[in-house]
């Protein structure tokens, strides 16, 4: 509902829950002006709307069009709140499954890594422990097997060196 001042004419919206039937003292926001509200007394003359043919008198108030403004602004206002909540709850869904998608993602790749060199150190040793019997069946192995053992060493000395 919209109140206006009598003092300084300026209007406020005021839910009209908030007003009893016998009135109640209302002080105006801008010029501090107190003055007793009833809701009937916000309702004038009735209208008379000319038809060319008839004269139709009609008792509509003159804040009718006021009050239905007044609950339509309201309403379009409470539409764009919960319509800026539900876009920035989208954008905040978008962003938190864009950062989920990256982190799946690393984190894919840190599983697929860990599988690897899990996967290498086993087959290291699972070769160290059956050096001689691989040795015997294929002999050529023995010079594959001691180069990569000394890679390994020059590894590991590299990673040592680097801390």
């Amino acid at each position: 509902m919209i109140i206006e001042c009598i003092n300084c004419n300026k209007k406020f919206t005021v839910d009209a829950d908030l007003i009893p039937k016998q009135g109640r003292q209302i002080q105006c926001g801008s010029c501090k002006h107190i003055w007793h509200f009833k809701i009937e007394s916000s309702l004038k003359e009735p209208l008379i709307l000319e038809d060319e043919d008839n004269q139709i008198n009609l008792s509509i108030a003159k804040n009718t069009k006021e009050i239905t403004e007044s609950i339509n602004v309201e309403k379009s206002t409470k539409l764009l709140k919960d319509n800026e909540i539900y876009k920035d709850n989208k954008i905040q869904e978008n962003v938190t499954t864009e950062n989920n998608i990256k982190i799946s993602k690393i984190s894919v790749f840190f599983s697929y890594l860990l599988v690897f060199l899990i996967s290498f150190v086993a087959l290291i040793i699972l070769l160290d422990t059956l050096k001689s019997p691989l040795i015997n069946v294929f002999p050529g192995l023995e010079i594959v097997l001691f180069n990569l053992f000394e890679t390994l060493k020059d590894v590991k000395l590299f990673i040592i060196d680097l801390t």
